[in-house]
């Protein structure tokens, strides 16, 4: 069984940054794409970005340019730096092992005054 848990949420003003963690407890971890995924209220989870394993980026439309994801594969660990958050934003977001029924927790992201 794999655990993945997010840490890094809270409540942000738009404009501001944050950056979300997910640690992952796999002894394999580099081998494996990992993603970020959110839900707000009301809509369906969406991909945010994905990462290989050799480091290689996909990120949606909609947080291109604002959003930066990377691994640590020695720490077993994939981070989400997001900028210039806007309240759109606000979601729980998931860590996810690509290919694999596994999620973290999720982690609350409210982007408001």
């Amino acid at each position: 069984q794999v655990q993945l848990v997010e840490s890094g949420g809270g409540l942000v003003q738009p404009g501001r940054s944050l950056r979300l963690s997910c640690a992952a407890s796999l002894n394999i971890f580099s081998i494996f794409t990992m993603g970020w995924y959110r839900q707000a209220p009301g809509n369906e989870r969406e991909l945010v970005a994905t990462i290989t394993g050799g480091g290689s980026a996909n990120y949606a439309d909609s947080v291109k340019g604002r959003v930066t994801i990377s691994r640590d594969n020695a720490k077993t660990t994939v981070y989400l730096q997001m900028n210039s958050l806007k309240p759109e934003d606000t979601a729980v977001y998931y860590c996810h092992q690509e290919r694999t029924p596994f999620w973290g927790q999720g982690t609350q992201v409210n982007v408001s005054t």
